[in-house]
């Protein structure tokens, strides 16, 4: 019950925060409303024209109104096409406004949040909720919003019109209604339902597109085309399967509409009829009757349509709102502290980790001085990475602290923070943009000239002016035109004119041939010169001149000390040590 509670509140929260996005567009939406009433009034005129051609023109062979009735039928019609235009032109505005405001907000709202947020969803689906759910939402606010507007306003316009025609026949008219709307309701419900199912059978082909085609390398090579082709198919066929379960209940609801739209049409064909032929009604005034009649019966049949659109819209609102609403494990301080850009001391102190609840890292305690040079080693999963990715706060320690000259990093500002830290990865991780752009990626108000210097001190301006438009040359999706230590060296240009103290080089090395190799390990050793910095390596070879080598096993610091010393020991560092030369590597 009390989830049931809960579960209200929510939703009603999220109309709310729908609606005052909407409201946020009031001066626009005045206007639409306007043209709107200018709308409905015309087409409640219609009627009036219909009763005084068929009575002064037809019966009573008026010459006058012969003039006057077409002249007043094209200045209404005049008024209703602009009304119209400009209707249909701010409310679309509208409708396109708040969707940008959406995917801005959302966009937002992603890039805010942690890195184990992107861990626990595929970027198929983030991208999903972006472009097609909010894509949803935007036909329910340009669609159904709009029209649900209009053909209310027409639906009044129109019902005044047939009262004062004769209000007896209108009751005849109209006390159908309500029966017809109580199927669309539970249509409606149910066309939502699915929606929800859709969309995410939806995210779930986007997610596979993504990764197979990023992929592509990798299928190709192990031959699993016809694997994946099967694969995608499968989800396919479930989103087919989804979408047309939701045309048949959109289906259901317009041969509802035409069947209670034809039983009232035959009500007053049947009553009208009777007082026309009893003299009690002129034939004019039954057919402007007739007229507006029909002319209700659009809007209605619209509205029971435009609900399902609705519908659709709101299941598109609440994963839309699911990821707006996430909370980010990684909170900024109340009252941030600010670091200088100098050099810096990180100390680790008792620091606990737990990931899905298994502890990854347990008591370490470590003092890197400014300026130092620390590698951490160790077997695969032993911890390392996730120990320097609690430096930056890319997750937060669940006991113990980090601490940047005897600053606690979850009192200093993010973006402060981060500020102070250059990483290089095992993976180079370029964006399909300029060579000029990756480097400058962090520091845009870079000169040209400090780019190329920090590509010299990279070993990459050599083969960065071999292409044919140098430094504006495209380098293609995850830098996809580039060797790989042609995309390592970029990154190392990158952390160059960040220019940041304190340096985390995660395997930067691991997956290079040896020349390459040779050429990383030199542009490393340009970006570590005095900043405090963080060596993952598997490669021993690679990290001798480190000032100090941590061994971590299991999620525990084990060693520490110089190559000799710990070779000298005769423990887990020798232990490596020995795996690898004594295999030649």
């Amino acid at each position: 019950m009390i989830m049931k509670k809960l579960s209200k509140h929510i939703i009603k929260d999220r109309r709310r925060r729908l609606l005052l996005l909407i409201k946020d567009q009031w001066l626009r939406l005045f206007w639409a409303m306007i043209c709107m009433l200018v709308m409905a009034s015309a087409k409640t005129a219609i009627p009036f024209l219909i009763k005084s051609a068929v009575d002064d023109i037809f019966i009573n062979k008026d010459v006058s109104m012969l003039m006057l009735i077409p002249f007043a039928v094209i200045t209404i019609y005049l008024l209703l096409g602009l009304a119209m235009y400009f209707q249909e032109y701010l409310m679309n505005y509208v409708g396109q406004n708040i969707i940008r405001q959406l995917r801005d907000s959302l966009y937002d709202r992603i890039q805010d949040l942690p890195i184990s947020f992107f861990q626990r969803k595929k970027t198929g689906v983030l991208m999903s909720r972006i472009i097609n759910d909010v894509e949803i939402i935007k036909n329910m606010v340009s669609s159904a919003v709009t029209g649900s507007l209009r053909d209310s306003f027409t639906m009044v316009g129109l019902t005044f019109a047939i009262f004062y025609l004769d209000w007896k026949m209108a009751l005849f008219a109209i006390i159908i209604l309500p029966v017809a709307f109580l199927p669309i309701f539970v249509l409606g419900r149910k066309v939502r339902k699915v929606t929800t199912g859709s969309q995410i059978a939806m995210a779930d082909l986007a997610s596979s597109l993504h990764e197979t085609f990023v992929g592509n390398k990798i299928v190709k090579a192990f031959g699993m085309e016809a694997y994946e082709k099967k694969r995608f198919f499968g989800k396919n066929r479930k989103l087919f399967k989804l979408d047309m379960k939701r045309v048949r209940f959109q289906a259901l609801s317009s041969p509802v509409m035409e069947l209670i739209g034809g039983l009232g049409a035959a009500i007053v064909i049947w009553y009208g009829g009777s007082k026309v032929i009893a003299g009690d009604m002129t034939a004019g005034t039954f057919f402007a009757f007739m007229t507006a009649v029909l002319m209700f019966y659009g809007p209605v049949k619209k509205l029971s349509r435009l609900n399902i659109t609705i519908q659709q819209g709101l299941a598109g609102a609440d994963r839309v709102f699911d990821i707006l609403e996430t909370e980010s494990d990684i909170q900024e301080p109340t009252n941030p502290v600010v670091l200088d850009h100098d050099h810096h001391r990180v100390v680790l102190r008792n620091v606990y980790f737990k990931y899905d609840d298994v502890n990854v890292l347990k008591n370490i305690n470590l003092n890197a001085g400014a300026g130092e040079i620390l590698a951490l080693v160790g077997i695969s999963g032993g911890g390392k990475t996730s120990l320097v990715n609690l430096i930056p706060r890319f997750y937060d320690v669940s006991k113990g602290a980090v601490l940047i000259d005897d600053i606690d990093i979850r009192d200093i500002s993010i973006s402060s923070l981060r500020a102070q830290i250059a990483i290089v990865t095992q993976e180079p991780i370029l964006f399909n943009d300029t060579v000029r752009n990756n480097i400058a990626y962090g520091n845009h108000n870079a000169s040209d000239k400090d780019i190329e210097n920090a590509a010299r001190a990279a070993y990459a301006y050599e083969f960065i002016q071999s292409f044919p438009d140098g430094f504006d040359t495209i380098i293609g999706e995850l830098g996809g035109r580039l060797s790989g230590g042609e995309k390592q060296r970029i990154c190392i240009a990158r952390a160059l004119l960040k220019d940041a103290p304190i340096l985390i080089l995660d395997e930067a090395t691991s997956s290079l041939d040896s020349e390459s190799e040779a050429l990383v390990q030199a542009a490393l050793e340009n970006l570590m010169k005095g900043r405090t910095t963080f060596i993952i390596a598997h490669r021993l070879s690679t990290v001798s001149y480190a000032h100090r080598i941590i061994v971590v096993v299991d999620g525990e610091i084990v060693e520490e000390g110089k190559q000799e010393e710990l070779i000298a020991r005769r423990g887990e560092y020798y232990k490596l040590h020995q795996m690898q030369f004594n295999n030649g590597d």
